[in-house]
């Protein structure tokens, strides 16, 4: 695997819509240049680039204040802080060109730093993820074309993950943002904390909620329909996230808490793709002691 480069901050801080975890599957690729949808839009496609989008870093936003888990990125996984874990397997992705830790508590850095990770300090004003990757990446001393938003409570988060949603950003230049969804466990149904998506025929997201969607009459979860599970990693073409903390919040993203659909709302476009993936996300301190038996059962150290 060829070394990743350094990512040194600047002087001045301190298809078919499946994909197994081996093979992706893209679809709907544009042809020719495209005008990304948005009342902001304004982002193009250079015929004279060599390859679109390559420039790719990777950002795990991380803070300590944490309602539902305060210190959740330092809680220990099996004898490692889970952030590290987080860390670990983003390095393992071909895609990437560096990863780095954006955070704003000193506590996380320190953490960060002491198992060679690079550390970003941004402010505690960032209201979400993708604000503090927007704060982190224009402290970045080099320029990148693709942010990827891996959310530190993924652990087990697979690098073939994280190098889809790049190719498929990198093949859509119509989208600004892409994700990854997975089949939706019927015990998570109804679960706030698992956040459930909608896709239209080709690979572009409709609607994000906390609550089962689609939801049909009966009330209950249909055992035949495969429903999407949100996975906690996203990428964002890099000139529209300089402008995302910008964009005024909108009802439903404040109504469901969910950052993606600020983008939606806006009249951005999404790729999203569906992959195999057993999710083992970490939003409770109940969490941790499922997600360390899963590890135990399949000897992942």
């Amino acid at each position: 695997m060829a070394p990743k480069s350094i990512c040194t901050t600047s002087s001045s801080d301190h298809g078919e819509f499946v994909m197994s975890t081996k093979s992706l599957i893209l679809h709907g690729l544009a042809a020719a240049a495209a005008l990304a949808v948005g009342a902001h839009a304004y982002f193009y496609y250079h015929r004279s680039t060599t390859k679109f989008r390559s420039r790719v870093v990777a950002i795990i936003p991380a803070r300590f204040a944490s309602t539902r888990f305060p210190g959740k990125p330092l809680v220990e996984i099996l004898g490692k802080p889970m952030i590290q874990r987080t860390w670990e397997r983003a390095k393992l992705a071909t895609t990437l060109d560096c990863v780095v830790v954006a955070t704003d508590d000193e506590r996380i850095a320190e953490c960060c730093q002491g198992f060679g990770a690079e550390v970003i300090m941004t402010a505690e004003s960032c209201r979400n993820g993708a604000e503090r990757c927007s704060e982190a990446l224009q402290k970045l001393k080099k320029k990148y074309d693709i942010v990827v938003n891996i959310q530190g409570d993924e652990p087990l988060i697979e690098p073939e993950i994280i190098d889809g949603i790049v190719k498929a950003l990198q093949t859509t230049p119509d989208a600004v943002f892409s994700t990854a969804v997975t089949s939706l466990k019927p015990e998570d149904a109804f679960d706030p904390n698992r956040v459930k998506c909608v896709v239209d025929n080709r690979g572009y997201a409709i609607y994000f909620s906390r609550g089962l969607i689609p939801f049909n009459k009966s009330g209950k979860a249909n055992p035949e329909f495969p429903y999407n599970l949100h996975l906690g990693i996203q990428s964002y073409d890099s000139k529209f996230l300089k402008i995302y903390p910008d964009l005024t919040p909108t009802p439903l993203q404040l109504e469901e808490d969910l950052e993606q659909l600020k983008v939606l709302e806006n009249g951005y476009k999404m790729k999203v793709i569906k992959v195999d993936h057993d999710a083992h996300g970490v939003d409770t301190p109940e969490d941790v002691a499922k997600l360390e038996n899963f590890m135990r059962e399949r000897n992942l150290s």
